[in-house]
């Protein structure tokens, strides 16, 4: 694969011929007035910062030269107030329900129409052309327009970056994100629940982004987008990060907010594809993203040390504090938020694989942040077992990633990543399990959440330093060789010994500090939920795949 990407537009001093879309073109497609506002496409770097700084409230420099910004009110996502519209194209295709409200096509019509009237009246807009999807086959354009800077550091951060060549060529978007988030929608509008609106529209290839300048909004909004063209492509789109050891072999690491997941793929031994959205294809794996977008909180070098250093010059803060005089960020401080993020270019990491693309993986790790200190720290599934955990998706909610959420409630998020599914889980999961039986992968549930009991109980949570050693066994080859007992009513495989772990913390039960009452009480309240859950998924799943649940 052609190295078509490494370090773009990345050194502030490199010389370009900056590309400029046609302005009739534009204007025709979105209604923007590109005439009659300061427009800023594909600006630099180091312009986004002098605009975020002379024109954004609050905007700072770290003392590390990232640019610290705040969005507002809305810190976290908004699930309740994504729509999608449903029109006859699309809507039979579409899992409607809880996580895919439905939107009139007229409804979005007014929201595109107040967020295109928003941004005509600023007095400077920017707009970003970039990538979604390393692998040329099947990547998409994405054109960004929005009124901060911020928005557009963060997406250029966020995207793949072109080469300039490749912005000369750049023709239309495949599809557009117009960013109006300081800008309320109507809450009168049919359809609307709030002041906040974040819509998708296939057949016009638009997002509409009103009442909410969180930036995730428009980078999950992006993987939504890809959620759906790429499983019509025989494309597997999945929530996950992902790298690469040096003799080739792929790990895929699977998990919500709060699990780990960029954390431990962010391993100095191995080489970084991505840390949160990938596609898995015919020829293997490839990032969607340009860039990291890394929770901060506790953040330190010594613990995370890849992510710590990539807190520099083009990188972007999300609502962190400071101290007023040396511009050090205060890590631990969640006066703001616990979801404190920090977007990077992926070329930030020492060991980022450029292109972003690896062959098929030989390692499934599916991550699960468990309150309830229930679920052991590392188990072999069957592949079975893997369909039941990918399907049921089970974490605990942890603080801070969504809007209302300060402390973690159990949850589960069909495979691993629910809020940004557009078709039937049962649909992605069916792919996974034909793709795992074709190259023979292995698959392991790593949980990282609580150990000796639950969270605020008796229970603390499980050491980076332990999830980290449990992940170099399995790339060594030491947890395919080991000896396992099965855990009783969940039917998992425990390894008995793993390097670097302490034996009694790999079964929950011998590390339990509560009553033995207390215990089968929990142990029988998870299962419960488990299979609460997978109820609503029984009409779509096979038999081997139910009985892989846990037994009461």
């Amino acid at each position: 694969m052609p190295n078509n990407h490494h370090n773009q537009q990345s050194h502030p001093g490199a010389h370009h011929r900056i590309y400029h879309p046609d302005p009739e073109v534009l204007y025709h497609d979105t209604g923007i007035d590109y005439n009659h506002v300061e427009m800023n496409r594909n600006a630099s770097v180091a312009k986004l910062y002098e605009d975020a700084l002379r024109y954004e409230a609050g905007t700072i420099i770290s003392s590390a030269g990232a640019l610290v910004t705040s969005s507002g009110k809305k810190t976290g996502r908004s699930p309740k107030d994504k729509r999608i519209v449903d029109e006859p194209s699309t809507t039979e295709d579409i899992w409607w329900g809880p996580v895919n409200t439905k939107l009139s096509e007229h409804a979005f019509l007014i929201n595109h129409e107040r967020a295109v009237d928003y941004l005509n009246t600023r007095e400077r807009l920017y707009v970003f052309d970039g990538f979604a999807g390393w692998d040329p086959k099947y990547r998409i354009k994405i054109r960004v327009v929005c009124a901060r800077a911020y928005h557009c550091l963060f997406m250029r951060n966020m995207l793949i970056r072109p080469t300039p060549e490749e912005l000369e060529h750049y023709g239309e978007p495949d599809f557009t994100i117009l960013n109006a988030g300081a800008f309320p929608a109507n809450r009168y509008t049919t359809g609307m629940t709030s002041t906040t609106s974040v819509a998708i529209n296939f057949p016009r290839r638009e997002m509409v982004i009103l009442g909410t300048e969180y930036a995730g909004e428009m980078k999950k909004g992006v993987f939504t987008i890809m959620h759906y063209l790429m499983p019509k492509a025989g494309v597997l789109s999945l929530h996950s990060s992902a790298n690469q050891g040096n003799d080739g072999d792929v790990t895929l690491f699977f998990g919500l907010s709060g699990t780990g997941k960029t954390t431990l793929s962010a391993d100095p031994g191995r080489h970084l594809i991505g840390d949160d959205e990938h596609c898995w294809s015919d020829t293997g794996v490839f990032n969607i993203e340009g860039g990291c977008y890394a929770k901060c909180i506790d953040l330190s070098a010594e613990k995370e040390p890849e992510i710590f250093a990539a807190i520099r010059y083009g990188s972007v803060l999300e609502n962190v504090v400071l101290d007023e005089d040396t511009r050090q960020v205060h890590y631990e401080d969640q006066t703001i938020t616990e979801n404190t993020r920090c977007a990077y270019p992926i070329e930030y990491i020492p060991n980022a694989l450029i292109p972003c693309i690896g062959g098929h993986p030989k390692n499934i790790i599916m991550l699960t942040c468990d309150a309830l200190g229930i679920l052991p720290p590392v188990s072999k599934l069957t592949s079975s077992q893997a369909m039941y955990h990918f399907i049921s998706g089970y974490t605990s909610k942890m603080a801070g990633t969504e809007d209302g959420v300060i402390e973690p409630e159990a949850t589960f998020s069909a495979c691993f990543g629910q809020p940004f599914l557009v078709l039937h889980p049962t649909k992605y999961a069916t792919m996974l399990a034909q793709r795992m039986h074709d190259h023979a992968a292995d698959a392991w549930l790593i949980n990282t959440g609580w150990n000796g009991g639950a969270y605020g109980k008796t229970g603390k949570r499980i050491s980076l330093k332990y999830s980290r050693a449990i992940i170099d066994a399995i790339h060594s080859g030491e947890l395919k060789k080991a000896t396992y007992q099965t855990y009783p009513i969940f039917g998992l495989e425990i390894p008995t010994a793993v390097s670097g772990v302490p034996a009694e913390v790999l079964n929950p039960a011998a590390a339990w500090q509560g009553s033995s009452s207390d215990y089968e009480q929990t142990v029988r309240k998870l299962a419960e939920l488990f299979n609460a859950n997978f109820d609503k998924f029984k009409d779509q799943a096979s038999a081997d795949v139910i009985e892989a649940g846990p037994k009461l």
